[in-house]
């Protein structure tokens, strides 16, 4: 299976859930928040504080890891992407644009004044037991 093809597959999944886990820091730290993928830019966009202990990470270290999975209740039915890449704050216009994507996904969102992060992936792996035990596809940013 081709890279594109493995992308569309697993950009579809993603595009299904709303929670991500992310990694971050020495010793690490990982916390779940809500997501909203972007595949033409092949970025996650989340919320949350600085002056949490996982923005405070952010912030000195950009390199991220995580997951994004179900919770099926078969092994059979498992679903799961792992992804590492580089996470940044947005400013001006990119966290307007984000801001709005995001809100229109989570409502409740409007409400809150915490600045929006990117995450740019760098890789992605998913496992898709669907498809046959222990099938994985792979993507990889090219750049």
């Amino acid at each position: 299976m081709s890279d594109s093809q493995s992308f569309d597959a697993i950009s579809h999944y993603l595009q299904k859930q709303h929670v991500l886990s992310v990694c971050a820091g020495k010793p690490v730290w990982c916390a779940n928040c809500f997501y909203i993928f972007n595949p033409q830019k092949r970025v996650f966009w989340i919320m949350t504080e600085q002056d949490t202990r996982h923005g405070a990470l952010f912030a000195s270290d950009p390199q991220v890891a995580g997951t994004v999975s179900g919770q099926p209740k078969t092994v059979l039915l498992i679903k799961g992407v792992q992804y590492s890449g580089r996470i940044r704050r947005l400013e001006g216009e990119e966290q307007e644009q984000a801001r709005e994507a995001y809100v229109k996904r989570f409502p409740v969102a409007i409400k809150v004044s915490a600045p929006l992060w990117e995450i740019q992936l760098e890789e992605l792996k998913m496992t898709d037991n669907t498809l046959g035990f222990g099938k994985k596809r792979h993507w990889r940013r090219e750049e």
